[in-house]
C-alpha cells in the first residue's frame, strides 16, 4: 500500500474549510503570518504550498521577508509586533535561520498561543507530559495523522525512528508513547540499524540521507513513512530507496507526495483554534 500524503491532507483541509466557513464574517478571520529570512528554494516552496493552501481553506495568510543580513533584533522585533497583533492568530518563522541569528531568543519570543509549529520551548515540554494545550510540531504529527489515516494500529506495536531531533524524533517518540506504542529512537551512530528496523512493526526514516535505506532495513511487514527530503542526480527522493523497497513492504509513505504534503496542513490547522478563542467561540 502506498500511503499517499494528499489524500490526509485533503481531509483534514476539508475539515478546516468547514469550521472556517461557518464563522465566516465573524472577526477577526483566521491569519497565519510567515516570518522568513533571505530566499532559500525550499521556504519559497514551502512558503508557496502553505499560501496555496490558505486560498483554499479561507484562511488569511501574509509573509514578512527579511534579508538574509537582518539581526536577531530585528527578527525579534518582527516576532514582538506580531505576537501583540490580535489579528494574527499563527506565527511561523522559517528555519533553520541563518547562522548569526539567535535562533534560541527567538524560539523563546514566540507567543505560545501563536506558534503554529512549537518552535517554544513552552510548547515541547507540554508535549513532554502529554498536556493538550501544547502545539506539537507539525512533521511529527503529520506522521502519525497518516498512520491513523491509513488505519495503522499505533498500540502495542513497536516503532522505531531514526532520528533523534527535537523537530522529529524526540517529539514523535512523546507523541507515539501517548498512543502506546513501544519506541526505539535511533541516530546515525546506532549500531546495527539494520537489524532494528527490521525487527521493527513501523520504522520512521528522518536520516537525511539519499535512498539510504534499502530492502535490508525492513520486512513484508514493515510499515514505512519515509520523513527525509534529499535531492540527488534524480531529483527530489527520501532517505529510502523507494523504488526498490515499495514492492517489499506493507506499507510505505512516497517522496515527494507523502509527509510533506500532511506538515503544511498540519500547520494550518494550528492556526485555528487561538482564532476562534478571538471570536470567543471555543
Amino acid at each position: 500500500m502506498i500511503m499517499y500524503g494528499k489524500d490526509v491532507a485533503a481531509a483534514i483541509k476539508l475539515e478546516l474549510a468547514a469550521r472556517i466557513q461557518k464563522y465566516r464574517g465573524v472577526e477577526p478571520s483566521p491569519h497565519l503570518a510567515i516570518v522568513r529570512m533571505g530566499q532559500r528554494s525550499d521556504d519559497i516552496s514551502y512558503e508557496a504550498a502553505l499560501l496555496r493552501n490558505c486560498r483554499e481553506i479561507g484562511m488569511k495568510a501574509s509573509v514578512i521577508e527579511l534579508p538574509v543580513e537582518a539581526d536577531t533584533g530585528e527578527v525579534l522585533s518582527i516576532v514582538g509586533r506580531l505576537n501583540a497583533d490580535r489579528s494574527v492568530h499563527g506565527i511561523l518563522v522559517f528555519q533553520p535561520l541563518p547562522p548569526h541569528i539567535d535562533a534560541a531568543a527567538v524560539s523563546k519570543a514566540l507567543l505560545k498561543e501563536k506558534d503554529a509549529d512549537s518552535m517554544n520551548p513552552y510548547n515541547l515540554r507540554r508535549l513532554m507530559v502529554n498536556d493538550p494545550r501544547g502545539i506539537p510540531p507539525c512533521t511529527p504529527e503529520a506522521v502519525i495523522r497518516i498512520l491513523k489515516h491509513y488505519g495503522c494500529a499505533l498500540a502495542g506495536k513497536h516503532v522505531v525512528i531514526v532520528n533523534r531531533s527535537t523537530v522529529l524524533g524526540k517529539p514523535l517518540s512523546m507523541m507515539l508513547l501517548a498512543e502506546d506504542a513501544t519506541v526505539t529512537l535511533c541516530h546515525s551512530k546506532t549500531q546495527r540499524l539494520a537489524e532494528l528496523t527490521a525487527q521493527a512493526d513501523i520504522v520512521v526514516t528522518g536520516a537525511g540521507k539519499p535512498r539510504m535505506f534499502g530492502p535490508d532495513y525492513f520486512s513484508r511487514h514493515s510499515i514505512v513513512v519515509d520523513v527525509g527530503i534529499n535531492f540527488d542526480g534524480q531529483g527530489m527522493c527520501g532517505d529510502v530507496d523507494f523504488a526498490v523497497v515499495s514492492p517489499q513492504v506493507q506499507a510505505i509513505t512516497p517522496v515527494p507526495g507523502g509527509v510533506g504534503a500532511v506538515t503544511s496542513a498540519v500547520l494550518l490547522s494550528h492556526v485555528l483554534p487561538y482564532a476562534l478563542r478571538q471570536q470567543k467561540r471555543i
